[in-house]
């Protein structure tokens, strides 16, 4: 990620100059969005809209004090058409902002599938009709259970775009001890994947552009999950709403600052109804917090 990506020189300096380790996680629910006025055509559309509308205003609100930005896919692709392109505008509205955008999709499939995935999150593809532009994400979260071979596929396509890959080691989620947590003979699964990335990752100004997500909520395994993958860029989600606490994240900030990435959602854009404030004073100020918090223990 020594071009524009999740680590390395660039994410290095970016962290430093926004004084942030916390990644806005952008998980629109149309049920749930902040009061606005939207005209569209159709149902797709409105809500599509709707949802760029509150997106827009999270990141208008809270990206002062981040320094990415994560949207969830599946909350936009769910609306059609219509949800790829607020996606678009989301994405493009957080460079704008001068945020890196990591694409949380969780990809992961074999070769062929896997480089056509990594060409609509980074760079594109070229056709007989001409250059079809993709996402434009500096990083993007993927799934390693097919093998490694489906990792180098991504990577095969992101490296020559500037941008990384943050792979799934030891998830956030309650179930993760289902499978993740499983004996192999030579360590737990998570902990043979977090060998694989690894190795598979290249350094840049300190850090590997082959990242981990490491879920805040298991703080326990966070210093040996840094022994197996010393440079690597964890992202840390879990933040808030499902429990993890920042101040029990030190051992991912051992790189240095730009070491570990801090990701929370519904806590920021939920602070304000929580608090019975407005919503963007909330989300400014819960995102203020958490990066005063995070920047402490780097």
């Amino acid at each position: 990620m020594s071009e524009p990506g999740g680590g390395g020189e660039l994410l290095a300096g970016r962290v430093q100059e926004r004084r942030s380790q916390i990644v806005l996680g952008i998980d629109p629910d149309p049920a749930k969005l902040w009061p606005g006025v939207v005209e569209a055509s159709g149902v797709a559309a409105t809500a599509a809209a709707a949802v760029a509308a509150h997106c827009l205003a999270l990141i208008e609100a809270a990206g002062p004090a981040c320094v990415a930005v994560k949207p969830q896919l599946a909350c936009f692709e769910r609306l059609g058409a219509p949800g790829r392109e607020a996606l678009g505008e989301v994405c493009e509205a957080a460079r704008d902002a001068g945020l890196l955008v990591i694409a949380d999709g969780k990809r992961g499939d074999i070769d062929v599938s896997a480089a056509a995935y990594a060409a609509s999150l980074f760079g594109g593809f070229d056709t007989p009709y001409g250059h079809v532009a993709g996402l434009g994400a500096d990083a993007a979260t993927v799934n390693p259970y097919m093998g490694v071979d489906t990792l180098e596929s991504f990577l095969s396509t992101s490296r020559p775009a500037g941008a990384g890959l943050f792979v799934l080691v030891r998830t956030s989620n309650p179930g993760a001890a289902d499978f993740e947590d499983l004996p192999t003979g030579d360590g737990a699964l998570w902990e043979r994947i977090a060998s694989a990335v690894d190795r598979l990752g290249q350094v840049s100004g300190g850090l590997s552009d082959v990242g981990a997500v490491v879920g805040a909520t298991a703080p326990e395994h966070l210093d040996r999950a840094r022994e197996l993958m010393p440079t690597a860029v964890f992202l840390l989600p879990g933040v808030g709403a499902q429990g993890g606490d920042v101040e029990q994240l030190a051992p991912a900030f051992a790189p240095g600052k730009a070491g570990g990435l801090v990701t929370a959602s519904r806590s920021i854009a939920q602070a304000g109804q929580e608090r019975g404030i407005d919503p963007a004073e909330g989300a400014r100020a819960e995102a203020e917090r958490l990066r005063e918090l995070a920047w402490s223990l780097g």
